[in-house]
């Protein structure tokens, strides 16, 4: 399956079937200088199969984890490019989850100016949602996301059949994004949470996943308006991920932050579709410490946030809220202990 992405100039091919990562040398333009990124999470054999297919490429692996998604790391790649001399006509493709996507995406629009950048995504995470959009970030100061650029990949590979290396947990927490498109754009997408989960629904969801991304994306690509329907269970989720990003991965937070900003109709169903994949549905977290982190979300606006709010599964609301009264909601959902 190809689903193009609509974006004039920057509009990109995303190809999802299995094997497509063995055909990379075929489906990419690699003929050239590659800057190939991974982490040490994800198997050798994944990043080498790409660079085995590129003219002059050059791998480097950091190791696994938000905590290098820093500009320590960043810098690294730049200098690997630099020392190898790159130049405009050369490329970087990132294969892995998101942290790599974010990494080599923002070393790729960073280097120059802006070179190709591919992505080749190889979490459940980074399938259904960060390898399409262009969102591509460092965190700093403690703050996620909070310096970066939006670098729209010259194409996407997604091979499903990567995932069956993931462990049950990494896998549920990717599907955790999938879930919260469901929820605010498509009840019956929504609906295939609720069933068995075999290969052939996995890949359904995959697919529509990047159908309603790629939707919003074409929309609103620089977060002005509709994309911030994506942000649903992230101005919480992204506070407890700052406090307690030891102990939950993004898709967890993003779990926990959904839950509050649901009516108790759309909360019942979704909270069923989180347990059922063995997500998170209670924690009791530090909220002071939370909303600290909150304060410093990238959609505020002084002391408000544009926040989003599922009442009835498929459809959303983006409101702004001030910090406090968001703040009051989340403590009396958590006083339901529900």
């Amino acid at each position: 399956m190809i689903l193009r992405t609509e974006l004039g100039k920057d509009s990109y091919d995303v190809v999802i079937s299995r094997g497509a990562l063995d055909k990379a040398g075929e489906l990419l333009d690699l003929d050239r200088k590659t800057l190939v990124v991974t982490d040490s999470g994800v198997p050798r054999a994944y990043s080498e199969k790409v660079a085995t297919a590129a003219k002059d490429a050059h791998i480097v692996t950091f190791p696994m984890g938000e905590k290098s998604k820093s500009l320590s790391v960043w810098q690294t790649l730049l200098s690997e490019m630099l020392e190898h001399s790159f130049t405009r006509r050369d490329c970087v493709v990132a294969v892995g989850g998101g942290v790599v996507g974010d990494l080599a995406g923002f070393a790729a629009a960073s280097y120059m100016r802006g070179i190709d950048f591919y992505n080749v995504p190889t979490t459940s995470l980074s399938q259904v949602d960060s390898s399409v959009g262009g969102k591509t970030a460092v965190d700093f100061c403690g703050v996620k996301n909070i310096v970066g650029a939006f670098h729209q990949p010259k194409k996407v590979l997604i091979d499903p059949s990567v995932l069956s290396t993931l462990d049950k947990r990494q896998f549920s927490n990717g599907l955790a994004e999938a879930l919260k498109m469901a929820a605010t754009f498509d009840r019956d997408f929504f609906a295939l949470f609720e069933k068995e989960m075999t290969d052939e629904v996995i890949e359904e969801i995959i697919a529509r996943a990047i159908k309603a991304k790629k939707y919003v994306v074409e929309q609103d690509e620089k977060e002005k308006g509709l994309r911030r329907a994506l942000n649903f269970g992230h101005t919480v989720g992204h506070g407890i991920e700052s406090v307690y990003g030891d102990r939950f991965f993004h898709g967890e937070c993003v779990s926990l932050g959904m839950l509050p900003m649901c009516s108790e109709r759309a909360e019942k169903r979704i909270r069923a579709s989180l347990e059922k994949l063995g997500l998170p549905t209670k924690f009791e977290y530090d909220i002071d410490r939370v909303f600290e982190a909150v304060s410093h979300d990238k959609k505020g606006e002084g002391d408000s946030v544009n926040a989003v709010f599922v009442d009835e599964i498929g459809s959303h609301r983006i409101e702004k809220i001030t910090y406090g009264a968001l703040k009051k909601r989340v403590e009396n959902y958590l006083e339901r202990g529900v």
